[in-house]
């Protein structure tokens, strides 16, 4: 399967109690400069980078690069900035969010044919539009075609636990970049990295560390992701 999609990593920060945000689902500035720095070079190596609708609407970023990391893009012969991809299956995503008001890279957006026309006139003029007829976004499709469309090798998706619940259950993420924050948020209704569903995955995901350092107060992880691992009763 890897040959025909690209290798995704996925970057998260998470509380120490595994809190990704509050339970209103509200932009949170818990991480430090470092955090921020770390998931940009993230981004930086990517072909794209992928975010679902609920994060984008919340965080409402452009998904850019600095000066510097573009810069340093195009001496490795890459674009200036990954295309952004992102990923809807009701397609109610408003145009006059930042990342359409910004023209660092091309737009591609995912969504169903369930997309409300209204939406499909005024995105089509921003975005290149992917509608399937399913109610879902077949996610391994997607990839798929990133890969043979567009050329994809490596995606950089930054959420939400949603998105990634999803691409972990059908092992499509290859490595997760986390962050440990020094903080405790608490609460049931606060998602953690795979979101607020009281259910175990549908196998259990292992994860190989191969990689921890410390900044300051915070922790970063590297983990290669290893599937084939016995169901959940």
């Amino acid at each position: 399967m890897k040959d025909k999609r690209p290798f995704v990593v996925a970057t998260f920060a998470m509380t120490v109690d595994g809190k990704v945000t509050t339970k209103n689902l509200s932009p949170v500035d818990f991480t430090s400069r470092e955090d921020k720095l770390h998931l940009f070079r993230q981004r930086a190596l990517a072909d794209a980078v992928l975010i679902g609708h609920t994060s984008l609407k919340r965080d409402n970023v452009r998904l850019g690069l600095p000066v510097e990391m573009q810069e340093n893009r195009v001496k490795r012969g890459q674009s200036r900035c990954p295309l952004r991809v992102i990923v809807s299956n009701e397609g109610r995503i408003e145009h006059r969010l930042k990342i359409f008001q910004s023209d660092v890279s091309p737009i591609i957006i995912f969504s169903t044919k369930g997309m409300p026309r209204k939406y499909q006139r005024a995105l089509e003029k921003k975005a290149t539009l992917h509608l399937s007829s399913s109610k879902h976004v077949d996610l391994a499709g997607m990839l798929e075609t990133l890969r043979k469309k567009y050329g994809v090798r490596r995606v950089a998706c930054e959420g939400g636990p949603t998105l990634f619940r999803s691409l972990l259950e059908q092992g499509l993420i290859d490595r997760l970049n986390l962050t440990i924050a020094p903080y405790m948020f608490g609460g049931a209704k606060a998602p953690t990295l795979t979101g607020l569903s009281k259910k175990f995955l549908p196998a259990s995901v292992h994860c190989s560390l191969n990689g921890m350092r410390t900044i300051g107060e915070e922790c970063f992880l590297t983990f290669q992701i290893r599937h084939q691992r016995r169901r959940r009763k």
